[in-house]
C-alpha cells in the first residue's frame, strides 16, 4: 500500500513538472559548416533534402538528418556573380513540378553593369545531386545602380505565380525615389509567370496583376511597391498570407503584410513615421506596417515565417522574425488586425541571423554566418511544487 501511494505521489509530482514550456536554438547538423549560408530550401520531390545556398555562389545539397556528415555542390555559379557585401547568390526557389520538371530557380548579381539576375536551371538527368550549371534560361535581368539593397528572395506563391522582391537600388533615402516609380521594377514586390513565354521576355505577366491596365508606363510586373529592401519575404502555409520583413534607414524595422497594388511608403516614410519630407507626409492610401521596431532594439531586420510545424508548439501561428545586426530572434503574434506578444526566444550574436526556411514537414531552420544552420525545439522546465513527505 505505501509502495502504490509513493508511486501515485511520483506520478502526481511527474504531472506538474512539465507544464513551464519554453523555445530553445540549437544546431540542426552539427557535423556541417557552410560558408556565409543565406537561405534554406527544400525540394518538393519527397526526398526530404535540404537545399542551402552560400553567398559566394555555391548551393549545398544533404540530407536531413542531424547526424549528417556530408554535403554535395548542388549547383556552382562562382563566375557568374559579384560576391561582396550585399552581393552574391541571394535565393533560391524550386519550381512547384520541380518532381518532373527538375526546375529551380536562382536570383544572384552578376558584373558589369551590376544587375540583379533571375535565372531558371534544371538538375541533372542522372544524378538528382547536381544541378547543370549550363542549362541556365535567364528569367529577368535588372540593372542596380548601387551594390546594396538588391533584395534576394525568389518565393513561388500559393497561386502558382513567381514572386521577387526588389530593393530601391541602394544608398541613403532612395535618391531616385525608386519607392514610389511604378515604371521601374526597384523598390517592389514583382509577380510574373515563369511558364509562359512572350514575344518579348522569357516571362509571362497574370492576367489579374494591378498595374497591366494603365497607359502611363508602369511596369506590369509589380503586384506592391514602396519598399526599401523586403530581403525576405515568406508565405504562411495555413493562410496564404504573404509577411515581408522590409529592412529600415535610419530609425525603423518593419512588418508588412502584401496586399494586391499596395504602396508601402518608402520613401515617404519609415514604418510609421514621416521620412521625406520629415514631417506633415502625406500617408493618404499608403499601407502601414503591422509591426515596427526602433533602432535601440535592432538596424536590420531579417524576416522568417508563420510557424506550422508540430514540434514546437509554443510558436505555432507565431511569425518568427531576427535582427541581422544584433542577432536577437523574436516571434510576432497577429490576429489580422492587431500584433501582440513580441517574445524573445534567442540571441545568436551580432551579424548571424541571415535568413531562415523551411523543411518539408514545415520546421523551422536558421542560416547564420557563423557558418551553422539552428533549429527551433521545444524544451520543459521542471517546477517543485512542494514536499512529498
Amino acid at each position: 500500500m505505501d509502495k502504490l501511494l509513493l508511486l501515485a505521489r511520483l506520478l502526481l509530482l511527474f504531472s506538474f513538472s512539465i507544464v513551464n514550456s519554453q523555445v530553445l536554438i540549437e544546431e540542426a547538423f552539427p557535423n556541417l559548416v557552410f560558408t556565409r549560408p543565406l537561405d534554406l530550401q527544400y525540394a518538393p520531390d519527397g526526398s526530404d533534402r535540404l537545399f542551402v545556398v552560400e553567398q559566394e555562389g555555391y548551393i549545398q545539397v544533404f540530407e536531413n538528418d542531424p547526424f549528417v556528415v556530408n554535403k554535395t555542390i548542388f549547383l556552382d555559379i562562382r563566375y557568374k556573380i559579384v560576391f561582396e557585401g550585399e552581393r552574391g547568390l541571394l535565393g533560391l526557389a524550386f519550381h512547384p513540378d520541380y518532381e518532373n520538371n527538375g526546375y529551380f530557380f536562382v536570383n544572384y548579381t552578376a558584373p558589369n553593369p551590376l544587375r540583379t539576375v533571375v535565372s531558371r536551371f534544371q538538375v541533372t538527368e542522372d544524378d538528382s545531386n547536381v544541378g547543370d550549371e549550363l542549362s541556365e534560361h535567364i528569367i529577368i535581368e535588372i540593372n542596380q545602380p548601387f551594390s546594396n539593397h538588391n533584395g534576394g528572395q525568389v518565393v513561388f506563391g500559393p497561386d502558382g505565380f513567381f514572386y521577387i522582391g526588389m530593393g530601391d537600388g541602394g544608398w541613403g533615402g532612395d535618391p531616385y525615389n525608386h519607392g514610389q516609380d511604378l515604371t521601374t521594377l526597384l523598390g517592389a514586390m514583382l509577380r510574373i509567370d515563369v511558364d509562359t513565354v512572350t514575344v518579348s521576355s522569357n516571362y509571362g505577366i497574370p492576367e489579374d496583376n494591378p498595374f497591366t491596365a494603365d497607359t502611363l508606363g508602369y511596369r506590369d510586373e509589380i503586384y506592391a511597391y514602396g519598399f526599401r529592401n523586403p530581403w525576405r519575404f515568406s508565405f504562411d502555409s495555413a493562410t496564404n498570407a504573404c509577411w515581408i520583413a522590409d529592412v529600415g534607414q535610419d530609425a525603423y524595422e518593419e512588418i508588412d503584410i502584401l496586399e494586391y497594388g499596395g504602396n508601402y511608403g518608402w520613401n515617404i516614410m519609415e514604418g510609421f513615421n514621416c521620412y521625406n519630407p520629415s514631417t506633415n507626409c502625406d500617408t493618404a492610401g499608403l499601407v502601414l506596417p503591422i509591426y515596427t521596431y526602433d533602432h535601440s532594439i535592432g538596424e536590420s531586420i531579417t524576416g522568417g515565417f508563420v510557424y506550422r510545424g508540430t514540434l514546437v508548439p509554443d510558436i505555432y501561428g507565431k511569425y518568427i522574425y531576427a535582427d541581422f545586426e544584433y542577432g536577437d530572434v523574436w516571434s510576432l503574434e497577429y490576429d489580422g488586425e492587431n500584433s501582440s506578444e513580441v517574445i524573445a526566444l534567442g540571441d545568436l550574436g551580432p551579424y548571424s541571423v541571415a535568413s531562415f526556411g523551411v523543411d518539408q514537414q514545415d520546421e523551422l531552420y536558421i542560416c547564420s554566418f557563423d557558418g551553422k544552420i539552428y533549429k527551433f525545439v521545444q524544451a520543459y522546465s521542471g517546477i517543485y511544487h512542494g514536499d512529498l513527505t
